[in-house]
């Protein structure tokens, strides 16, 4: 595989806004039929996006937080499905960055650079919590480790080159094995059914003695040994991603009433754009959105910072401004893709017309952590100075 690579952060923005032009035209037909977007992410690895956060030394653009925030805003515009896929794979370009070898470092990063896709392979069904992983690495006498368990929510799996594995070795101690996608012993199901992010292809892995070379594993507890900035990353990321589906909505419920809606006969107007109760709520759903976008901004620039000079303060700056901003953006997804129907009237509820998937995009994408928590940490930091806890979801 090859890909282009991207020089910085002005060339990264400019590939992500002509790509989200593009992705935006198929996306409801993509949602309607569940044609999973095998064309675009081929797209976006060639863009060479994929690669943009690789370090500089390694030939990579290097880009900050804030800049991939609104790249992720800007594929979320546009399809909030395809936005969701790459997610997973800075996150874990992240845990090499910061666990990896000088040797994983260099084979990785080219890799990247080339236009390689990580999956992802975390979550499991069934289990006591979120963090209660069972998946079991064992090491083999020759150095080489033994990978088996069962994966459920595995984003991007089945479009990847890679899938990144979380799993837990003999010590309890959680690592993530990086195992290519056509290893032998390793099944991707696609047997994701949820009624948002249809193409997202969040389905099983399943990983049946899957041997890992000793090369191929890297220590992820020793992110949370100290002040990390690795779950307020991939939470800004998920921030932005509603950020764009509400943005997207907005945009097409103003374009559906501009073309499409008739005015309320009591308005007195020729047309619906014209109806100054419309004008109102558009004006309302406009301030939410622009308050999303701000905080956004906001959140990124705190993890920018705080990436500049890691401690524990300036890491509990980031976390609490991107939970923020996440409970923010989280609540506006829903009422402004909500507000659609509202302002847009009885003809945008027609299934056909697929104007439905920006809710149902934002519900489901917003069940990923439970805002109620992050409300929580963010009141016991401002009243007790207490600072969110290490565990990789603020």
């Amino acid at each position: 595989m090859t890909a282009h690579v991207i020089a910085d952060a002005a060339e990264a923005l400019a590939v992500a806004a002509a790509l989200a032009d593009g992705f935006r035209a198929g996306a409801a037909a993509r949602d309607a039929e569940r044609r999973l977007p095998r064309t675009e992410l081929d797209r976006l690895s060639a863009s060479g996006l994929l690669g943009v956060t690789v370090p500089a030394e390694y030939g990579g653009a290097d880009v900050d937080a804030l800049t991939l925030a609104e790249i992720f805003r800007l594929l979320g515009s546009a399809d909030g499905s395809l936005a969701q896929i790459p997610q997973s794979h800075f996150v874990y370009v992240n845990v090499i960055r910061r666990q990896g070898t000088e040797e994983q470092r260099k084979f990785f990063f080219a890799e990247l650079l080339a236009g390689s896709r990580f999956g992802n392979a975390q979550s499991e069904a069934g289990t006591k919590h979120v963090q209660d992983i069972r998946t079991r690495l064992e090491r083999q006498g020759d150095g080489t480790h033994l990978l088996t368990g069962v994966k459920h929510y595995s984003t991007g799996a089945l479009f990847a080159d890679w899938i990144p594995v979380l799993a837990r070795t003999e010590d309890d101690n959680l690592h993530v094995a990086y195992v290519p996608r056509d290893a032998p012993g390793l099944t991707v199901v696609d047997d994701w059914d949820g009624m948002g992010q249809r193409t997202t292809a969040s389905g099983t892995v399943r990983l049946d003695g899957v041997a890992v070379p000793a090369d191929r594993v890297l220590p992820h507890h020793l992110t949370f040994q100290g002040p990390q900035l690795h779950g307020a990353v991939a939470q800004l990321l998920h921030a932005a991603i509603d950020v764009g589906i509400a943005g997207g909505a907005l945009a097409e419920a103003a374009e559906f009433v501009r073309t499409k809606s008739r005015p309320w006969f009591e308005s007195g107007v020729e047309s619906a754009a014209e109806d100054p109760l419309l004008i109102q709520r558009f004006g309302e759903l406009a301030v939410q959105v622009r308050a999303s976008e701000a905080l956004l901004r906001e959140a990124a620039r705190a993890v920018d910072t705080a990436g500049a000079d890691l401690t524990d303060e300036s890491a509990a700056e980031a976390s609490v401004a991107v939970a923020a901003a996440k409970v923010q953006a989280a609540e506006t997804a829903v009422t402004v893709a909500g507000a659609l129907f509202e302002v847009s009237g009885t003809r945008s509820a027609l299934d056909s017309l697929n104007l439905h998937r920006h809710w149902r995009d934002a519900r489901t994408h917003t069940l990923h952590d439970p805002a109620r928590w992050k409300i929580q940490h963010i009141g016991r930091y401002v009243l007790n100075g207490t600072r969110p806890p290490r565990h990789g979801l603020l």
